[in-house]
C-alpha cells in the first residue's frame, strides 16, 4: 500500500469516526430533550417545583423569577427552559421582557395520574380510621 492510499483509507477512518461522533452527539442531544419534555420529570426537581409553586401568583419574568432563588440567573434560566420544554410553562413576549406563566393543561396530566391513587389512599385511609375508632 502506497502513501496515497495510506493517506486515503486514514482519511476515510477519520470520516467514519467523525461521522459516527455526530450521530452520537445528536442522539444523545435529541433523547435528552425527549427526556425533558417529560412533566414528571420537571417537576422532580425541587427547584422547578419551586417555580411552579412561585408562579401560581401570575406570570413574572425570567429576572423576578431568579430573585427569589440563591442560585445563579443562568441556573434558573435552564430551569425555566426545561419546565417550558416539557409544556408545563408558556411563555408571554412583552416588549422587550418575557413573562413566564403555568400551562395548567399540562399540569392536569399530573393530576389525572394522581386521581388513580386518590381512591385507594381514602379507602386505606377510611380503614385506619375504622381501626382506630375500635380500639
Amino acid at each position: 500500500m502506497g502513501a496515497l492510499d495510506t493517506a486515503v483509507h486514514t482519511y476515510n477512518a477519520t470520516q467514519h469516526l467523525r461521522n459516527r461522533s455526530v450521530a452520537y452527539t445528536f442522539a444523545t442531544k435529541r433523547l435528552r430533550i425527549d427526556m425533558r419534555r417529560d412533566i414528571y420529570q420537571a417537576i422532580a426537581d425541587p427547584t422547578r417545583r419551586a417555580i411552579l409553586t412561585l408562579l401560581t401568583v401570575g406570570a413574572l419574568t425570567p429576572n423576578a423569577i431568579a430573585g427569589h432563588f440563591g442560585s445563579s440567573r443562568q441556573a434558573v434560566s435552564k430551569h425555566l427552559q426545561i419546565l417550558t420544554e416539557c409544556g408545563a410553562l408558556a411563555q408571554d413576549q412583552r416588549g422587550r421582557e418575557i413573562y413566564y406563566q403555568i400551562n395548567s393543561a399540562k399540569l392536569k396530566e399530573i393530576d389525572q395520574w394522581l386521581e388513580s391513587f386518590r381512591s385507594l389512599w381514602q379507602t386505606r385511609f377510611d380503614q385506619l380510621d375504622s381501626l382506630l375508632n375500635d380500639l
